[in-house]
């Protein structure tokens, strides 16, 4: 009588769990990828997200490795989509400064 219980209910957990997991590791970062390529062509910025971090820091004079590079981008991507475009705009500006002097 309880086993008729319990196997139901495992089966649902196991099922509800599995379904967090695809969502949180596989789903939400690719509906992330999706809306921050939008506000990039949105905006007409034809640099991808790694070009954007990649030349941001080298334009501060950081250098920092590919695999910093992808996790900078999965962080920004996922908890602050608008830093690809603070980023940008910092660049913009100051090369914009740099070619009036």
């Amino acid at each position: 009588m309880v086993i008729g219980y319990i196997i139901p209910i495992t089966l649902v957990a196991v099922l509800g769990i599995s379904g967090y997991l695809v969502y949180r590791f596989l789903l939400n970062d690719f509906l992330c990828n999706r809306s921050v390529n939008a506000t990039l062509r949105e905006f007409n910025i034809k640099k991808t997200q790694y070009q954007i971090i990649k030349e941001y820091h080298a334009f501060k004079g950081k250098e920092i490795s590919d695999k910093e590079i992808l996790f900078l981008q999965k962080r920004y991507r996922q908890r602050e989509p608008d830093q690809f475009l603070s980023m940008y705009d910092s660049m913009r500006d100051k090369s914009d400064t740099e070619k009036k002097n």
